[in-house]
């Protein structure tokens, strides 16, 4: 997630992917399965502001919306009535960016960052803060900063976004040092993959079952294979994208917030993603940054960087692109 000058704003992006692409999470209960989602209001707006929420997930296990904080750092609950409380209180929380559940271990990972960095307030700093899905008790707090080999007097961090892969490794975006680390299920740090083109610096990030991720970097957005990560391509998009910044899976779509376009683009592959299709448009009002799925729908938070109105989360509806 990128910050704009003013008020510190921040860029991304959201995807969504289907064909190959991980299936939908089915919402109608069944004799197998447990109800799905409760129905959220189309708009849910903070009863207060100040904390910023850059990233935004929905935990399908408690059933509840929950937000970073780029200002105090905490993770919180947004109820349905606009009501704010802290789930995860942690002073070594700085500014809690993207964050991910991990259901499947009850873990939430947090991208723990300070946003001071961009304001000059020094190096930044990047860590990965993972803690009980339902308690919000720490399970570990890895140094991601410290994987990287003599980074250099000058060197500034800002770890943005997080993605969990289906053997429980996570991977880290790093938007300052242009490279994504990997964290191993022990907690152990390394740095999987390293831009060195001089372009943007990565920010949200997917995994793919079929065994790469999806990195979105300014206007493109990158496929990395876990495998060979240096043999990460762009991929061929439809459309400029501009601003890209948190992504997520729905309905078998990869759904990517411009946040400088002020629109959630939806996009699939018939081709393991060299390129990509647009396969729907949703536009919203103000600046969004990331996105959560509930159910088969996409909410995407709105942090107010530039003003003081409290944060909201909203419903986006998509546009079809077919003919």
């Amino acid at each position: 997630m990128r910050f704009q000058v003013c008020a510190v704003a921040i860029a991304g992006s959201l995807l969504a992917a289907c064909g190959s692409e991980p299936e939908p999470t089915p919402t109608a209960p069944t004799q197998e399965t447990a109800p799905g989602p409760p129905m959220l209001p189309d708009v849910i707006v903070a009863e207060r502001g100040g904390f910023v929420p850059e990233g935004v997930e929905y935990d399908m296990d408690n059933g509840r919306l929950l937000t970073g904080s780029l200002s105090e750092g905490s993770v919180f609950e947004i109820h349905d009535d606009g009501r704010v409380t802290p789930f995860v209180s942690d002073p070594d929380l700085v500014s809690s960016v993207g964050i991910e559940a991990d259901e499947l271990r009850n873990r939430l990972l947090v991208a723990n960052s300070d946003r001071s960095v961009f304001q000059g307030g020094g190096p930044g700093q990047a860590m990965l803060g993972v803690y009980n899905l339902t308690t919000g008790e720490r399970l570990a707090m890895v140094d991601l900063a410290g994987a990287v080999d003599d980074p250099g007097d000058e060197a500034s961090f800002f770890a943005n976004d997080v993605a969990v892969a289906d053997d429980g490794i996570a991977y880290v975006t790093d938007t300052r040092m242009n490279l994504i680390y990997r964290v191993d299920t022990a907690y152990e740090a390394s740095v999987f993959h390293r831009f060195d083109d001089g372009g943007p610096g990565p920010n949200g990030i997917v995994e793919h079952p079929a065994g790469y991720l999806l990195v979105a970097r300014g206007d493109a957005l990158w496929k990395v294979p876990l495998a060979d990560p240096a043999s990460a391509t762009a991929v061929m998009l439809p459309e400029d994208i501009p601003g890209q910044d948190g992504m997520v899976w729905s309905a078998g779509r990869l759904a990517i917030v411009s946040n400088s376009g002020n629109r959630v683009v939806a996009l699939t592959s018939g081709d393991e993603w060299m390129t990509a299709d647009l396969a729907g448009v949703a536009t919203y009002e103000p600046q969004a940054t990331t996105a959560a799925v509930v159910g088969d729908d996409v909410y995407v938070v709105h942090p107010h960087f530039a003003d003081d109105d409290p944060p909201s989360v909203s419903r986006v509806e998509f546009q079809s692109s077919a003919p």
